[in-house]
Protein backbone atom coordinates (compact mmCIF):
# COMPACT_ATOMS: atom_id res chain seq x y z
CA UNK A 1 0.00 0.00 0.00
CA UNK A 2 2.70 2.30 0.55
CA UNK A 3 3.84 2.56 -3.13
CA UNK A 4 0.22 4.81 -3.25
CA UNK A 5 1.96 7.47 -2.45
CA UNK A 6 5.10 7.32 -5.23
CA UNK A 7 2.05 6.56 -7.56
CA UNK A 8 -0.30 9.57 -6.39
CA UNK A 9 2.76 11.78 -8.21
CA UNK A 10 4.01 9.80 -10.90
CA UNK A 11 0.36 8.41 -12.78
CA UNK A 12 -1.35 11.71 -13.35
CA UNK A 13 2.39 13.12 -14.55
CA UNK A 14 3.21 10.10 -16.89
CA UNK A 15 -0.17 10.66 -18.22
CA UNK A 16 0.38 14.22 -18.86
CA UNK A 17 3.17 13.69 -20.64
CA UNK A 18 0.80 10.86 -23.08
CA UNK A 19 -1.46 13.14 -23.39
CA UNK A 20 0.62 15.74 -24.49
CA UNK A 21 2.39 13.41 -27.16
CA UNK A 22 -0.88 11.74 -28.10
CA UNK A 23 -3.93 14.64 -27.65
CA UNK A 24 -6.64 12.19 -28.96
CA UNK A 25 -6.60 10.10 -25.75
CA UNK A 26 -6.79 13.14 -23.61
CA UNK A 27 -10.32 12.63 -22.41
CA UNK A 28 -10.36 8.67 -22.05
CA UNK A 29 -6.69 8.99 -20.25
CA UNK A 30 -7.79 11.68 -18.03
CA UNK A 31 -11.10 9.88 -17.31
CA UNK A 32 -8.75 6.25 -16.39
CA UNK A 33 -6.96 8.20 -14.47
CA UNK A 34 -9.05 10.35 -12.49
CA UNK A 35 -10.97 7.35 -11.49
CA UNK A 36 -8.56 5.15 -10.47
CA UNK A 37 -7.34 8.29 -8.64
CA UNK A 38 -9.84 8.31 -6.37
CA UNK A 39 -10.06 4.41 -5.58
CA UNK A 40 -6.09 5.31 -4.11
CA UNK A 41 -6.92 7.93 -2.32
CA UNK A 42 -10.03 5.79 -0.46
CA UNK A 43 -7.33 3.51 -0.33
CA UNK A 44 -5.14 5.73 1.43
CA UNK A 45 -7.41 7.43 3.77
CA UNK A 46 -8.57 3.76 4.76
CA UNK A 47 -4.86 3.18 5.67
CA UNK A 48 -3.84 6.27 7.48
CA UNK A 49 -7.18 5.96 9.48
CA UNK A 50 -5.98 2.47 10.57
CA UNK A 51 -2.52 1.95 10.36
CA UNK A 52 -1.41 5.80 11.51
CA UNK A 53 0.89 8.15 8.88
CA UNK A 54 2.37 6.63 5.92
CA UNK A 55 6.05 7.05 5.15
CA UNK A 56 7.92 6.07 1.78
CA UNK A 57 11.64 6.54 1.69
CA UNK A 58 12.60 6.51 -1.93
CA UNK A 59 15.30 4.11 -2.88
CA UNK A 60 15.46 3.01 0.53
CA UNK A 61 17.40 6.37 1.44
CA UNK A 62 16.59 7.87 4.65
CA UNK A 63 16.24 11.63 5.46
CA UNK A 64 18.16 13.72 5.09
CA UNK A 65 20.11 12.38 2.71
CA UNK A 66 17.24 10.44 1.14
CA UNK A 67 13.64 11.70 -0.20
CA UNK A 68 10.75 10.61 1.65
CA UNK A 69 6.99 11.24 1.06
CA UNK A 70 4.52 11.14 3.90
CA UNK A 71 1.09 11.10 4.49
CA UNK A 72 -1.13 11.86 7.37
CA UNK A 73 -4.58 12.18 8.26
CA UNK A 74 -4.50 16.14 6.92
CA UNK A 75 -3.05 14.85 3.74
CA UNK A 76 -5.16 12.00 2.99
CA UNK A 77 -8.16 14.41 3.24
CA UNK A 78 -6.96 16.82 0.62
CA UNK A 79 -5.89 13.94 -1.39
CA UNK A 80 -9.25 12.33 -1.74
CA UNK A 81 -10.62 16.04 -2.01
CA UNK A 82 -8.45 16.66 -5.07
CA UNK A 83 -9.03 13.56 -6.34
CA UNK A 84 -12.81 13.72 -6.19
CA UNK A 85 -12.89 18.00 -7.90
CA UNK A 86 -10.61 15.95 -10.69
CA UNK A 87 -13.15 13.01 -11.35
CA UNK A 88 -16.15 15.34 -11.83
CA UNK A 89 -14.12 18.13 -13.63
CA UNK A 90 -13.10 15.03 -16.14
CA UNK A 91 -16.65 14.32 -16.42
CA UNK A 92 -17.48 18.30 -17.05
CA UNK A 93 -14.70 19.00 -19.60
CA UNK A 94 -15.44 15.68 -22.09
CA UNK A 95 -18.45 17.24 -22.78
CA UNK A 96 -17.36 20.63 -23.21
CA UNK A 97 -16.46 21.46 -27.00
CA UNK A 98 -14.31 24.17 -25.65
CA UNK A 99 -12.03 21.87 -23.56
CA UNK A 100 -11.86 18.67 -26.13
CA UNK A 101 -10.83 21.68 -28.87
CA UNK A 102 -7.82 22.73 -26.42
CA UNK A 103 -4.94 19.97 -26.74
CA UNK A 104 -2.85 20.94 -23.70
CA UNK A 105 -6.17 21.01 -21.57
CA UNK A 106 -5.75 16.94 -20.26
CA UNK A 107 -1.83 17.42 -20.16
CA UNK A 108 -2.40 20.55 -18.43
CA UNK A 109 -4.63 19.57 -15.73
CA UNK A 110 -3.08 16.19 -15.66
CA UNK A 111 0.36 17.79 -14.28
CA UNK A 112 -1.68 20.62 -12.10
CA UNK A 113 -2.98 17.20 -10.48
CA UNK A 114 0.53 15.53 -10.18
CA UNK A 115 1.81 19.22 -8.41
CA UNK A 116 -1.20 18.82 -5.65
CA UNK A 117 -0.64 15.19 -4.60
CA UNK A 118 3.31 16.12 -4.66
CA UNK A 119 2.45 19.29 -2.43
CA UNK A 120 0.19 16.98 0.24
CA UNK A 121 2.38 14.45 0.50
CA UNK A 122 6.18 16.12 0.21
CA UNK A 123 8.01 15.63 3.87
CA UNK A 124 10.79 18.45 3.26
CA UNK A 125 10.27 22.21 2.50
CA UNK A 126 12.07 21.71 -0.61
CA UNK A 127 10.21 19.24 -2.91
CA UNK A 128 7.36 21.32 -1.00
CA UNK A 129 8.25 24.30 -3.12
CA UNK A 130 9.48 22.34 -6.25
CA UNK A 131 5.66 21.03 -6.08
CA UNK A 132 4.30 24.51 -5.57
CA UNK A 133 6.12 25.44 -8.75
CA UNK A 134 4.76 22.84 -10.49
CA UNK A 135 1.65 23.62 -9.05
CA UNK A 136 1.94 27.04 -10.57
CA UNK A 137 3.19 26.66 -13.95
CA UNK A 138 0.41 24.37 -15.04
CA UNK A 139 -2.37 26.74 -13.43
CA UNK A 140 -0.92 29.56 -15.15
CA UNK A 141 -0.70 27.79 -18.39
CA UNK A 142 -4.92 26.22 -17.39
CA UNK A 143 -5.87 29.88 -17.46
CA UNK A 144 -4.08 30.89 -20.64
CA UNK A 145 -5.84 28.34 -22.28
CA UNK A 146 -9.34 31.30 -21.90
CA UNK A 147 -7.17 32.64 -25.14
CA UNK A 148 -6.38 36.42 -25.66
CA UNK A 149 -8.88 37.41 -22.84
CA UNK A 150 -7.07 35.40 -20.31
CA UNK A 151 -3.83 36.34 -21.53
CA UNK A 152 -3.29 39.29 -18.98
CA UNK A 153 -4.66 38.17 -16.10
CA UNK A 154 -3.24 34.31 -16.65
CA UNK A 155 0.20 37.26 -16.42
CA UNK A 156 -0.58 38.82 -13.86
CA UNK A 157 -1.17 35.62 -12.08
CA UNK A 158 1.95 34.17 -12.63
CA UNK A 159 3.85 37.43 -11.40
CA UNK A 160 1.77 37.10 -8.42
CA UNK A 161 2.70 33.73 -7.57
CA UNK A 162 6.38 33.94 -7.97
CA UNK A 163 6.38 36.64 -5.54
CA UNK A 164 4.59 34.74 -3.21
CA UNK A 165 7.26 31.87 -3.84
CA UNK A 166 9.95 34.40 -2.88
CA UNK A 167 9.06 35.09 0.35
CA UNK A 168 8.64 31.39 0.59
CA UNK A 169 11.73 30.21 -0.27
CA UNK A 170 13.19 32.84 1.89
CA UNK A 171 11.58 31.54 5.15
CA UNK A 172 12.93 28.03 3.95
CA UNK A 173 16.20 29.77 3.63
CA UNK A 174 15.69 30.71 6.86
CA UNK A 175 14.95 27.61 8.75
CA UNK A 176 17.72 25.85 6.24
CA UNK A 177 20.38 28.37 7.36
CA UNK A 178 19.38 27.69 11.64
CA UNK A 179 19.11 23.75 11.81
CA UNK A 180 21.44 22.20 8.65
CA UNK A 181 17.80 20.75 6.94
CA UNK A 182 14.78 21.08 4.86
CA UNK A 183 12.64 17.94 6.51
CA UNK A 184 10.00 18.88 8.39
CA UNK A 185 10.47 16.40 11.32
CA UNK A 186 14.26 16.73 11.64
CA UNK A 187 13.37 21.00 11.26
CA UNK A 188 11.07 20.23 14.29
CA UNK A 189 13.22 18.68 16.40
CA UNK A 190 15.91 20.94 15.84
CA UNK A 191 13.86 23.99 16.84
CA UNK A 192 12.90 22.32 20.19
CA UNK A 193 15.46 24.17 22.23
CA UNK A 194 14.30 25.69 25.00
CA UNK A 195 16.95 28.47 24.72
CA UNK A 196 15.67 29.87 21.34
CA UNK A 197 13.62 32.84 22.15
CA UNK A 198 10.91 32.32 18.84
CA UNK A 199 12.67 34.96 16.51
CA UNK A 200 13.77 32.55 13.92
CA UNK A 201 10.15 31.10 14.11
CA UNK A 202 8.39 34.06 14.07
CA UNK A 203 10.44 35.97 11.20
CA UNK A 204 10.25 32.26 9.01
CA UNK A 205 5.89 31.84 9.40
CA UNK A 206 5.34 35.64 9.02
CA UNK A 207 7.41 35.56 5.67
CA UNK A 208 6.00 32.04 4.52
CA UNK A 209 2.40 33.46 5.52
CA UNK A 210 2.66 36.18 3.55
CA UNK A 211 3.61 34.81 0.60
CA UNK A 212 1.41 31.30 0.96
CA UNK A 213 -1.41 34.09 1.06
CA UNK A 214 -0.38 35.71 -2.08
CA UNK A 215 -0.69 32.29 -4.04
CA UNK A 216 -4.01 32.09 -2.30
CA UNK A 217 -5.63 35.31 -2.76
CA UNK A 218 -5.96 36.33 1.23
CA UNK A 219 -7.62 39.53 1.72
CA UNK A 220 -5.32 42.14 0.74
CA UNK A 221 -3.16 40.08 -1.74
CA UNK A 222 -6.61 39.23 -3.61
CA UNK A 223 -6.68 41.27 -6.65
CA UNK A 224 -5.43 38.47 -9.16
CA UNK A 225 -7.54 36.07 -8.57
CA UNK A 226 -11.13 36.88 -9.75
CA UNK A 227 -9.56 37.85 -13.17
CA UNK A 228 -7.87 34.67 -13.46
CA UNK A 229 -10.47 32.68 -12.31
CA UNK A 230 -13.39 34.44 -14.43
CA UNK A 231 -11.23 34.45 -17.29
CA UNK A 232 -10.37 31.15 -17.99
CA UNK A 233 -12.11 28.88 -19.44
CA UNK A 234 -15.17 26.65 -17.81
CA UNK A 235 -13.61 23.48 -17.00
CA UNK A 236 -10.48 25.59 -15.64
CA UNK A 237 -12.05 27.74 -13.45
CA UNK A 238 -13.79 24.65 -11.37
CA UNK A 239 -9.87 23.57 -10.79
CA UNK A 240 -8.71 27.11 -9.80
CA UNK A 241 -11.06 27.57 -7.16
CA UNK A 242 -11.59 24.23 -5.81
CA UNK A 243 -8.19 22.85 -5.44
CA UNK A 244 -5.68 24.96 -6.43
CA UNK A 245 -5.37 27.89 -4.15
CA UNK A 246 -5.72 25.14 -1.60
CA UNK A 247 -2.29 23.88 -1.84
CA UNK A 248 -1.08 27.32 -0.56
CA UNK A 249 -3.03 26.63 2.42
CA UNK A 250 -1.94 23.31 2.94
CA UNK A 251 1.29 24.05 3.21
CA UNK A 252 0.49 26.64 5.51
CA UNK A 253 -1.23 24.46 7.48
CA UNK A 254 1.84 22.17 7.65
CA UNK A 255 4.36 24.69 8.23
CA UNK A 256 2.36 26.11 11.26
CA UNK A 257 2.16 22.63 12.85
CA UNK A 258 5.53 21.58 12.62
CA UNK A 259 7.10 24.94 14.48
CA UNK A 260 6.98 25.12 17.77
CA UNK A 261 4.52 27.95 19.29
CA UNK A 262 4.88 30.09 22.10
CA UNK A 263 3.29 33.65 22.66
CA UNK A 264 4.60 35.76 19.15
CA UNK A 265 3.38 32.79 17.36
CA UNK A 266 0.10 32.72 18.98
CA UNK A 267 -0.24 36.36 18.77
CA UNK A 268 0.77 36.36 14.95
CA UNK A 269 -1.89 33.42 14.40
CA UNK A 270 -5.02 35.93 16.15
CA UNK A 271 -3.59 38.40 13.70
CA UNK A 272 -3.60 36.11 10.70
CA UNK A 273 -7.30 35.19 11.79
CA UNK A 274 -8.37 39.14 12.12
CA UNK A 275 -7.27 39.44 8.47
CA UNK A 276 -9.58 36.03 7.42
CA UNK A 277 -12.08 37.50 8.84
CA UNK A 278 -12.21 40.59 7.33
CA UNK A 279 -11.58 38.75 4.18
CA UNK A 280 -14.80 36.54 4.83
CA UNK A 281 -17.20 39.37 5.12
CA UNK A 282 -15.19 41.59 2.32
CA UNK A 283 -15.13 38.98 -0.25
CA UNK A 284 -18.96 38.32 0.50
CA UNK A 285 -20.12 42.13 -0.15
CA UNK A 286 -17.90 42.21 -3.30
CA UNK A 287 -19.38 38.80 -4.63
CA UNK A 288 -22.89 40.69 -3.88
CA UNK A 289 -21.51 43.60 -6.20
CA UNK A 290 -20.65 42.02 -9.25
CA UNK A 291 -22.38 42.12 -12.82
CA UNK A 292 -20.81 38.68 -13.59
CA UNK A 293 -21.67 35.24 -12.64
CA UNK A 294 -18.01 34.00 -12.73
CA UNK A 295 -16.74 37.23 -10.70
CA UNK A 296 -19.61 36.53 -8.22
CA UNK A 297 -18.62 33.15 -7.50
CA UNK A 298 -14.70 33.73 -8.05
CA UNK A 299 -15.11 36.63 -4.87
CA UNK A 300 -16.92 34.20 -3.24
CA UNK A 301 -13.64 32.23 -3.25
CA UNK A 302 -11.87 35.39 -1.94
CA UNK A 303 -14.42 34.93 1.09
CA UNK A 304 -14.19 31.83 1.32
CA UNK A 305 -10.11 31.86 2.01
CA UNK A 306 -10.90 33.98 5.32
CA UNK A 307 -13.00 31.07 6.53
CA UNK A 308 -9.84 28.54 5.91
CA UNK A 309 -7.37 31.14 7.74
CA UNK A 310 -9.53 30.78 11.17
CA UNK A 311 -7.71 27.52 11.83
CA UNK A 312 -4.78 29.06 13.09
CA UNK A 313 -5.97 31.07 16.04
CA UNK A 314 -7.69 27.99 17.44
CA UNK A 315 -5.30 25.67 16.58
CA UNK A 316 -1.77 27.16 17.81
CA UNK A 317 -2.56 27.41 21.37
CA UNK A 318 -2.61 23.62 21.50
CA UNK A 319 0.97 22.98 19.63
CA UNK A 320 2.45 25.18 22.59
CA UNK A 321 4.43 22.51 25.29
CA UNK A 322 2.15 23.94 28.15
CA UNK A 323 -0.68 23.36 26.28
CA UNK A 324 -3.91 20.96 28.27
CA UNK A 325 -5.94 18.60 27.07
CA UNK A 326 -8.49 21.02 26.70
CA UNK A 327 -6.92 23.27 24.07
CA UNK A 328 -6.02 19.90 22.18
CA UNK A 329 -9.45 19.06 21.95
CA UNK A 330 -10.03 22.64 20.78
CA UNK A 331 -8.00 22.10 18.27
CA UNK A 332 -8.73 19.08 16.69
CA UNK A 333 -12.36 20.40 16.57
CA UNK A 334 -11.26 23.48 14.52
CA UNK A 335 -8.78 21.20 12.35
CA UNK A 336 -11.65 18.67 12.04
CA UNK A 337 -14.16 21.90 11.04
CA UNK A 338 -11.75 23.41 8.92
CA UNK A 339 -11.08 20.14 6.32
CA UNK A 340 -15.11 19.88 6.09
CA UNK A 341 -15.31 23.87 4.95
CA UNK A 342 -12.01 23.07 2.70
CA UNK A 343 -13.63 19.97 1.46
CA UNK A 344 -17.64 21.89 1.27
CA UNK A 345 -15.86 23.97 -0.52
CA UNK A 346 -14.17 22.65 -3.34
CA UNK A 347 -17.08 20.60 -4.00
CA UNK A 348 -19.75 23.30 -4.09
CA UNK A 349 -17.45 25.66 -5.61
CA UNK A 350 -17.01 23.18 -8.32
CA UNK A 351 -20.40 22.65 -8.92
CA UNK A 352 -21.04 26.92 -8.88
CA UNK A 353 -18.64 27.18 -11.71
CA UNK A 354 -19.77 24.09 -13.71
CA UNK A 355 -23.62 25.90 -14.03
CA UNK A 356 -22.15 29.23 -14.78
CA UNK A 357 -19.96 27.17 -16.93
CA UNK A 358 -22.97 25.52 -18.28
CA UNK A 359 -25.35 28.92 -18.69
CA UNK A 360 -22.34 30.67 -20.80
CA UNK A 361 -22.59 27.93 -23.28
CA UNK A 362 -26.10 28.12 -23.22
CA UNK A 363 -25.91 32.13 -23.49
CA UNK A 364 -22.95 33.17 -24.59
CA UNK A 365 -22.11 35.25 -21.94
CA UNK A 366 -22.14 35.06 -18.00
CA UNK A 367 -23.54 38.76 -17.73
CA UNK A 368 -26.06 38.39 -14.91
CA UNK A 369 -28.87 40.57 -16.25
CA UNK A 370 -28.56 38.46 -19.65
CA UNK A 371 -29.51 35.42 -17.12
CA UNK A 372 -32.93 36.04 -16.90
CA UNK A 373 -35.31 33.40 -17.46
CA UNK A 374 -32.83 30.44 -17.43
CA UNK A 375 -35.09 28.73 -14.77
CA UNK A 376 -36.97 28.04 -18.27
CA UNK A 377 -34.42 27.38 -20.50
CA UNK A 378 -31.23 25.50 -18.16
CA UNK A 379 -32.86 24.11 -15.08
CA UNK A 380 -30.91 22.20 -14.41
CA UNK A 381 -27.39 24.10 -14.15
CA UNK A 382 -29.83 26.66 -12.03
CA UNK A 383 -30.71 23.86 -9.73
CA UNK A 384 -26.96 22.95 -9.53
CA UNK A 385 -26.19 26.64 -8.61
CA UNK A 386 -28.89 27.07 -6.27
CA UNK A 387 -28.13 24.02 -4.48
CA UNK A 388 -24.17 24.53 -4.26
CA UNK A 389 -25.06 28.04 -2.64
CA UNK A 390 -27.32 27.16 -0.36
CA UNK A 391 -24.57 24.20 0.97
CA UNK A 392 -21.96 26.65 0.66
CA UNK A 393 -23.84 28.82 2.95
CA UNK A 394 -23.80 26.26 5.70
CA UNK A 395 -27.46 24.49 5.55
CA UNK A 396 -27.79 21.04 6.91
CA UNK A 397 -27.19 18.35 5.77
CA UNK A 398 -24.71 20.00 3.86
CA UNK A 399 -20.64 19.48 4.51
CA UNK A 400 -20.53 22.70 5.35
CA UNK A 401 -23.01 22.99 7.89
CA UNK A 402 -20.43 20.20 9.94
CA UNK A 403 -17.39 22.55 9.54
CA UNK A 404 -18.78 25.54 10.86
CA UNK A 405 -20.66 23.67 13.65
CA UNK A 406 -17.12 22.02 14.57
CA UNK A 407 -15.95 25.68 14.45
CA UNK A 408 -18.57 27.19 16.35
CA UNK A 409 -17.85 24.49 19.01
CA UNK A 410 -14.29 25.21 18.60
CA UNK A 411 -14.30 29.01 18.98
CA UNK A 412 -16.99 28.85 21.76
CA UNK A 413 -15.03 26.15 23.94
CA UNK A 414 -12.25 27.95 23.57
CA UNK A 415 -13.37 31.49 24.58
CA UNK A 416 -12.23 33.30 21.07
CA UNK A 417 -16.03 34.50 20.63
CA UNK A 418 -15.18 37.14 17.73
CA UNK A 419 -14.64 34.91 15.66
CA UNK A 420 -18.52 34.09 15.91
CA UNK A 421 -18.67 37.36 13.69
CA UNK A 422 -17.40 35.94 10.86
CA UNK A 423 -18.84 32.46 10.53
CA UNK A 424 -22.30 33.51 11.17
CA UNK A 425 -21.68 36.89 8.95
CA UNK A 426 -20.33 35.33 5.96
CA UNK A 427 -23.02 32.35 6.06
CA UNK A 428 -25.46 35.39 5.85
CA UNK A 429 -23.71 36.88 2.78
CA UNK A 430 -23.27 33.72 1.08
CA UNK A 431 -26.84 33.32 1.17
CA UNK A 432 -27.08 36.91 0.04
CA UNK A 433 -25.56 36.36 -3.36
CA UNK A 434 -26.84 33.29 -4.01
CA UNK A 435 -30.70 34.51 -3.90
CA UNK A 436 -29.82 37.59 -5.48
CA UNK A 437 -28.40 35.67 -8.51
CA UNK A 438 -31.16 32.78 -8.33
CA UNK A 439 -33.86 36.08 -8.63
CA UNK A 440 -32.40 36.82 -12.15
CA UNK A 441 -32.57 33.36 -13.23
CA UNK A 442 -35.76 32.92 -12.08
CA UNK A 443 -37.03 36.51 -13.66
CA UNK A 444 -39.15 36.29 -16.69
CA UNK A 445 -37.10 36.61 -19.76
CA UNK A 446 -37.32 39.60 -21.90
CA UNK A 447 -39.17 39.00 -25.40
CA UNK A 448 -37.91 40.88 -28.29
CA UNK A 449 -35.43 40.98 -31.07
CA UNK A 450 -32.53 37.91 -29.99
CA UNK A 451 -33.80 36.90 -26.57
CA UNK A 452 -36.26 34.21 -27.94
CA UNK A 453 -35.72 31.01 -26.46
CA UNK A 454 -34.52 28.90 -29.36
CA UNK A 455 -31.51 30.98 -29.50
CA UNK A 456 -29.97 29.29 -26.54
CA UNK A 457 -27.16 26.78 -27.45
CA UNK A 458 -27.84 23.01 -25.70
CA UNK A 459 -25.87 22.39 -22.76
CA UNK A 460 -23.88 18.42 -23.38
CA UNK A 461 -25.98 16.36 -21.19
CA UNK A 462 -22.47 15.34 -19.35
CA UNK A 463 -21.89 18.92 -18.75
CA UNK A 464 -25.21 19.36 -16.68
CA UNK A 465 -24.72 15.63 -15.22
CA UNK A 466 -21.59 16.50 -13.52
CA UNK A 467 -22.69 19.83 -12.38
CA UNK A 468 -26.20 18.45 -11.33
CA UNK A 469 -23.87 15.54 -9.43
CA UNK A 470 -21.34 17.44 -7.86
CA UNK A 471 -24.27 20.06 -6.60
CA UNK A 472 -25.90 17.25 -5.11
CA UNK A 473 -22.97 15.70 -3.15
CA UNK A 474 -22.14 19.47 -1.73
CA UNK A 475 -25.74 19.14 -0.32
CA UNK A 476 -25.93 16.31 1.24
CA UNK A 477 -22.34 15.36 2.23
CA UNK A 478 -22.32 16.50 5.70
CA UNK A 479 -24.53 12.93 6.24
CA UNK A 480 -22.25 10.73 6.61
CA UNK A 481 -18.88 12.54 7.08
CA UNK A 482 -18.65 12.49 10.88
CA UNK A 483 -16.25 8.96 10.37
CA UNK A 484 -14.09 10.82 7.65
CA UNK A 485 -13.85 13.80 9.80
CA UNK A 486 -12.11 11.93 12.69
CA UNK A 487 -9.62 10.63 10.41
CA UNK A 488 -8.06 14.21 9.42
CA UNK A 489 -6.30 14.60 12.33
CA UNK A 490 -4.30 11.24 12.93
CA UNK A 491 -0.57 12.56 13.02
CA UNK A 492 -1.26 15.68 12.58
CA UNK A 493 -0.19 16.68 16.11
Amino acid sequence: MTSLLPALVVVPALVATLVAVVPRLGAVAAGVTALAGVIAAVALTLQVSTDGPVVVELGGWAEPVGIALRADGLSAAFVLVTAVVVLVVTVFASGSSAARGTPFFWALSQALWAGLNAVYVAADLFNTYVALELVTVAAVGCVALGGRSAAAPAFRYLLVAVAGSLWFLLAVALLYARTGTLSLRLVQDALRDPTDDGTLVATVLILATVGLALKSALVPLHAWLPPAHAGAPAAVSPLMSAVVIKASIFVLYRLWTSLPADAATTALAGLVGAVGSVAVLWGSLAALRQARLKRVVAYSTVAQVGYFVLLLPLLVPALQPEADDAARAVAELAVQGTVAMVAAHAVAKSAMFMAAGCLLHARGTDEITALRGAVVTNPGAVLAFGVAGVALAGLPPALAFSGKWQLLTAVLESGQWWWLIALLGGGLLTAAYTVRVLAVFFAERETGAGTDTDTDTPVPVRMTVATLGTAVAAGIAGVASAGWLATTTVGVF
